[in-house]
């Protein structure tokens, strides 16, 4: 709900939706943010990375929306979606009646004849409701104008005069207005009564299904059936099976059915800090966080979603000229970014700014990305299909750049713009690579220079230990030099770099607890303590990073711990069982959302304590220092 925080506040926050009150749907193509008070706040179309046509998030006035409004007094808002689906249904309550708005994208098993849709049906289930419908499509980021025409009393058009020419048509179960060039409608609902409202891509000259009389009715059920029997291959059957399975719907809604791309998060324009310039598009494929959904999938028992990842990956590898190597992150199809602008038109969410769209960060050198995709490729090959001798060529020559690179200095997993490190992160990640590739190799009998690699991770191994660890703090620290300590070397036992009862790892694991952790909330690092990154302001605390602590302290042996740690984390998730990025000092999201590498983080976490719990159910071993 939009919720001011005090007077001087008041006319900002009320005219934003508080980032933990959206949920979403998608179609697998793109997908689009639903706040609680039935407003479609953010759109992409057709895919996840095409340009807006709603980002209300981002300009509330300039950016456009899609909204059903019931005209309740002293309304009381929430949202759920119904069972093991991503079918998500807004309720409204009050004295003088209830409504219902059903939200979602069309699916089917036949995924290249099931059309792209969005359907969004009012209802009323006590009294009489009056609804306000208000669709208000901004095309191109909010860059491009429209024009409207109304093809009957029930459909309209909306076309974009950008270059894309995109056009948009909106069917109802009631007389539409345009009103100021958008559509426009007021009705009213007894008991009982519902009226639909389908989205789609207006093609002249093409006949559409979403003129079908039971189209709605027709759609709502293959769209739930795809959900139910999706969940269904889960193969988690453990404690808190309804919070894992609501992660993996999250992240399945991530991934690009035509591509195997996954993609970070849905949307961009969520700050980091309200009001900060801290704020990023996340809509891309990053090959760290694709690579750990695709672990995290796996572990669920998903390998087709692995194997289309793998097909996605592999293009990306073997596309490789003379010289290249790969990018940190790639549009869905597998194309290059071009760069980072800035929508300086829109205010930016709450004042949020700049709004950036794209990055500056696909080219940066990340030398951890080459240990992610190796470990994914090892674990594909070990749980799903072995890998194809074209793969393997590609590869060797990728584990090649990594012996002759390791050492170099790098932007690091938290992509720092100020000027590279020697950081720790991208270290043990170089020796996970060659690690993967050496058992890979080993497992398969595949052709490649053992003893050379094995020189070098050996060589990666000792580098680690000897000028990363700082005897003074007795901790690993963020990089080379420095004394400050970064939550991301809770990898190291969970890539099983180290033990994770080694005396060195727990003294480690204690002085991020003293630094870094509040409660079960961890910090990535302290800002501006080891190094400026070049950007004002703050964040909040990393939620990939507080299931990371986690997980380290249940390998530790604190099970009880762990599990107390656990539970406190997943009652910040929003009551839709979402995560964002980051959460504030009340505990607010901060970020996009749902975030990928938080919601696989929390799989993992849950994966790895409820199987300790099961072998060691009443056991607290003291020592983990959690």
């Amino acid at each position: 709900m939009r919720m001011p925080q005090n007077t001087e506040e008041s006319s900002l926050q009320t005219r934003y939706t508080a980032v933990e009150d959206y949920g979403i749907i998608g179609d697998l193509r793109t997908a689009a943010l639903v706040g609680v008070d039935g407003s479609i706040d953010f759109m992409c179309f057709p895919e996840f990375d095409s340009p807006s046509i709603f980002c209300a998030n981002a300009d509330a006035e300039k950016g456009g929306r899609f909204q059903i409004q019931p005209q309740l007094e002293s309304m009381r808002e929430k949202h759920l979606y119904l069972p093991d689906t991503n079918v998500l249904i807004t309720r409204f309550l009050s004295e003088g009646g209830v409504a219902e708005v059903s939200n979602y994208m069309v699916l089917s098993d036949a995924a290249e004849a099931c059309e792209q849709a969005l359907v969004r049906r009012a209802k009323c289930v006590h009294g009489e409701v009056r609804f306000r419908l208000f669709f208000q499509p901004r095309f191109n980021y909010a860059r491009s104008g429209h024009r409207v025409e109304s093809e009957c009393e029930d459909v309209l058009r909306f076309t974009s005069e950008g270059e894309d020419g995109l056009s948009l048509r909106l069917r109802a179960g009631v007389p539409l207005e345009i009103r100021d060039g958008d559509g426009y409608a007021e009705f009213t609902l007894q008991v009982g009564e519902h009226v639909t409202f389908i989205m789609d891509e207006a093609r002249s000259g093409e006949h559409s299904v979403c003129d079908e009389p039971t189209y709605a009715t027709d759609s709502f059920k293959k769209t739930c059936d795809f959900w139910r029997a999706w969940i269904a291959r889960c193969t988690y059957s453990g404690r808190w099976r309804e919070a894992v399975h609501r992660s993996a719907l999250a992240l399945k809604l991530l991934t690009s059915r035509r591509h195997g791309s996954i993609i970070a998060a849905p949307c961009f324009g969520f700050p980091n800090e309200v009001g900060g310039e801290r704020n990023w598009d996340y809509r891309y494929t990053w090959l760290r966080d694709a690579s750990f959904s695709t672990y995290a999938l796996m572990r669920l028992g998903y390998t087709e979603e692995a194997e289309s990842f793998m097909r996605w990956l592999e293009d990306r590898i073997n596309e490789l000229g003379e010289g290249e190597i790969l990018q940190t992150m790639y549009r869905i199809d597998g194309s290059k970014l071009d760069g980072e602008f800035h929508l300086d038109a829109l205010e930016g969410y709450c004042q949020s700014r700049p709004v950036r769209i794209g990055s500056t960060n696909h080219d940066q050198m990340q030398l951890d990305i080459f240990g992610e995709v190796m470990d994914s490729v090892y674990l594909f090959d070990k749980y799903g299909s072995q890998i194809s001798q074209k793969l393997w060529a590609s590869l060797r020559q990728v584990l090649a750049y990594v012996c002759e690179h390791w050492q170099d200095a790098d932007a690091g997993i938290w992509e720092v713009r100020s000027g590279h490190q020697e950081f720790l992160y991208s270290r043990i990640l170089c020796w996970v690579a060659m690690d993967r590739g050496i058992r890979l190799a080993y497992k398969r009998g595949l052709p490649a220079p053992i003893d050379e690699w094995r020189a070098v991770r050996d060589a990666i191994y000792e580098n680690v230990f000897e000028e990363f660890w700082d005897p003074d703090r007795g901790a690993f620290v963020q990089f080379k030099g420095t004394k400050a300590v970064d939550a991301s070397s809770l990898i190291m036992p969970l890539v099983r770099m180290i033990s994770p009862t080694d005396p060195k790892w727990l003294s480690s694991l204690k002085v991020i607890r003293e630094d870094l952790v509040e409660d079960s909330l961890v910090y990535r690092y302290r800002v501006g303590e080891a190094f400026s990154d070049e950007l004002k302001g703050g964040e909040g605390t990393f939620s990939i990073c507080s299931f990371w602590y986690i997980e380290c302290v249940s390998r530790a042996g604190d099970l009880q711990r762990a599990r107390y740690l656990f539970e406190k984390m997943l009652g910040y998730a929003n009551d839709l069982g979402l995560f964002s990025e980051q959460l504030g000092p009340k505990g607010e999201f901060l970020g996009n959302v749902p975030q990928a590498f938080s919601h696989l983080a929390m799989i993992s976490a849950a994966y790895d304590l409820d199987r300790r719990l099961d072998q060691h159910p009443s056991r607290s071993v003291r020592g983990g220092m959690g």
